[in-house]
């Protein structure tokens, strides 16, 4: 989250599915945070767009949010460690983690960020044995 920023992209669970592909396509995301009166309410992909619209039509256009997005969100904290989220992204399938501090949205987090961290780390681990390689 450091290098990536605290802005996440959420939606109401009320407004129409119409409405959520249209705010996906204008933030550039997979995902979108559902936040109601509450706090976090779900999560909603494009790939449960893509389910349920062959599920169910076009209807689903003026569906609901809530009616398709999943209730039970696993989120992990800022001070969570990359290593954690790739062993829990992975075992859990999830591409997406919200982000929560005291109960709070704060970011999130995704699989091309975590992936995207690991080969940072990978490549300055590399950078570290050539030099140490170097120093001979």
């Amino acid at each position: 989250m450091r290098t990536k920023g605290s802005a996440v992209a959420t939606i109401d669970p009320d407004v129409p599915v119409s409405e959520l592909l249209r705010a996906l396509a204008e933030h550039n995301v997979g995902a979108i945070v559902v936040v109601g009166p509450t706090g976090v309410a779900g999560i909603v992909s494009e790939r449960d767009v893509v389910r349920r619209l062959h599920e169910t039509g076009v209807d689903l256009l003026s569906s609901p949010v809530s009616s398709i997005m999943t209730a039970e969100v696993f989120t992990c904290s800022p001070s969570d460690t990359v290593d954690s989220l790739t062993v829990v992204m992975t075992e859990r399938r999830f591409r997406h983690v919200p982000v929560l501090s005291d109960g709070q949205l704060v970011g999130i987090v995704s699989i091309g960020d975590v992936v995207k961290s690991r080969i940072g780390q990978l490549e300055q681990s590399h950078d570290q044995l050539q030099a140490y390689i170097a120093q001979g």
